[in-house]
């Protein structure tokens, strides 16, 4: 006879918050959206590279406890679209392979070893750690079962996603394989905003050659037509 327990499955619940704010100041949550909208924007037109930002990562089913939430992640291979949270057993067992830091004053020399080891332990390919306040980058790429640190990360291009990272005095500039900078919201916006006035340059200028034309008893739609 078969005997059925009395005791049912205990529901494992695996929050989609850690209860910790995104960033601890302007600078860093700047840098955080500046590579996550740069990353989306890039891999727009490929809808198996999933890019997030502050979303917590659950690399083993049955342990919500073991846990990381990068400041950015991308995970190849995984398709576009929403999540409360990353669970790699359901992510086909892909872990992101791509994380990103961005440092900020709360953060502790403890607490960065700690999720250095954890993206080390769990699969990540490259790990970037970014401080905005000393403009320093430090870069973590993976042989083998371990990461090997990088030791001069200027000018530093990624082997999985192709972008280069330049250090110059002041600040960091990422650039996309194709050579287009990394801009924000506001420089893409000023960007459009002058090429919009470049063009109605143009178009008033085209407007007065026209006229002159016309003064001089000549149709400029022949001249386009000759042309």
């Amino acid at each position: 006879m078969q005997t059925i327990s009395k005791h049912s499955k205990e529901t494992i619940i695996y929050p989609d918050s850690d209860g910790k704010p995104m960033a601890d100041n302007t600078e860093q949550f700047k840098w955080i959206v500046l590579i996550k909208e740069g990353l989306e924007a890039m891999y727009s037109k490929n809808p198996d590279v999933f890019v997030a930002g502050d979303l917590l990562w659950y690399p083993v089913e049955g342990k919500p406890q073991i846990r990381k939430a990068p400041d950015v992640m991308v995970a190849f291979g995984r398709p576009k679209g929403y999540r409360g949270s990353y669970k790699q057993w359901e992510e086909n067992n892909i872990p992101p392979q791509v994380v990103f830091e961005i440092n900020s004053p709360s953060n502790t020399p403890a607490e960065m070893s700690q999720k250095l080891v954890f993206y080390q332990n769990y699969g990540v390919q490259e790990y970037y750690f970014y401080d905005p306040d000393t403009n320093k980058l430090l870069i973590w790429v993976r042989e083998g079962e371990h990461f090997k640190e990088i030791e001069n990360t200027n000018d530093w291009q990624s082997p999985l996603m192709g972008i280069r990272f330049v250090l110059d005095e002041n600040t960091m500039h990422i650039y996309r394989p194709t050579g287009e900078r990394f801009a924000s919201y506001t420089e893409m916006n000023d960007f459009l905003t002058e090429a919009e006035i470049k063009i109605q340059k143009m178009q008033e200028e085209k407007n007065l050659l026209a006229q002159k034309l016309k003064e001089l008893g000549i149709n400029p739609d022949d001249i386009l037509r000759k042309a």
